[in-house]
């Protein structure tokens, strides 16, 4: 990726969000402005209630901005789009279909069907290793395969963009290292750019290029830290100098954050 010319992919411009809630207005999100580039991975963390959710799902067009714009290849961002593809933590599956079905869902959907289907998904169901589990239906799996079939049904519809809400906030330390190191693999392969909330600092360094440190609300970015740690990166990388320096850096901004929420 050295010196390869990249172009802005999305363009979050002065995004303001308000809720209207019972104690009168909440300001969740107060003048974000950030350029994610072409093919970059991108990490978000930030207190609870700082608007990283509320953020994505603006990028995603789940919700309107008050003020302020979003853009995707230079277009504003109005709805959703096929473009933009979302993975919450709440696997979101249909529980009436089996998981070839589930990952067929979005590609029906952008008219899509037949054998053409049945291949793609097959595709990304072979990439998350779910081939022996086609026919199952999502009670019949566990966490992480759950997870997995979302992860394949938002890479089926070939989306440009992916936006991850914590996709791997609810799962065991085991399941939710090998779904890193998967996720990783695939990011490698296929080159999407990534938009990604996570908790976990350890989860934000070990995936990003760069990770934005959301302030406590109203959100706003903080601190953006250039993560220069070589791909490929396993979890032995989280015993170098340089991982454990930005980790003890991240943490201390985000604890700060975090003790102003406590006030």
């Amino acid at each position: 990726m050295a010196g390869e010319e990249r172009s802005v992919k999305v363009r979050i411009d002065k995004v303001k969000k308000i809720f209207n809630t019972r104690n009168g207005e909440m300001v969740a999100l107060n003048g974000v402005s950030l350029d994610i580039m072409e093919n970059e991975f991108i990490c978000v963390v930030g207190p609870s209630g700082c608007g990283k959710s509320t953020l994505l799902n603006i990028i995603a067009g789940l919700l309107e901005p008050t003020s302020g714009k979003v853009y995707c290849d230079g277009e504003e961002v109005v709805g959703t789009g096929t473009e933009r593809g979302v993975v919450f933590q709440q696997y979101a599956l249909f529980p009436w279909m089996t998981v070839k079905k589930n990952v067929m869902f979005g590609l029906n959907l952008k008219g899509i069907k037949g054998q053409e289907a049945e291949d793609i998904a097959m595709k990304y169901i072979k990439m998350v290793q779910l081939e022996d589990f086609i026919n199952h239906y999502p009670k019949e799996l566990s966490g992480g395969m759950k997870q997995r079939v979302a992860i394949a049904r938002a890479y089926a519809v070939n989306p440009s963009v992916l936006l991850m809400d914590e996709p791997f906030g609810a799962l065991d330390a085991q399941t939710r290292t090998q779904l890193q190191s998967e996720l990783l693999e695939t990011w490698e392969k296929e080159r999407k750019t990534c938009f990604f909330i996570t908790h976990d600092v350890d989860e934000a360094i070990i995936l990003a290029q760069k990770v934005i440190i959301m302030s406590a609300r109203p959100g706003r970015i903080k601190e953006i830290v250039d993560v220069d740690i070589p791909y490929p990166r396993t979890q032995e990388t989280k015993m170098t100098p340089e991982f454990l320096e930005l980790k003890n850096h991240i943490w201390s901004q985000v604890y700060q954050e975090y003790l102003e929420v406590r006030k």
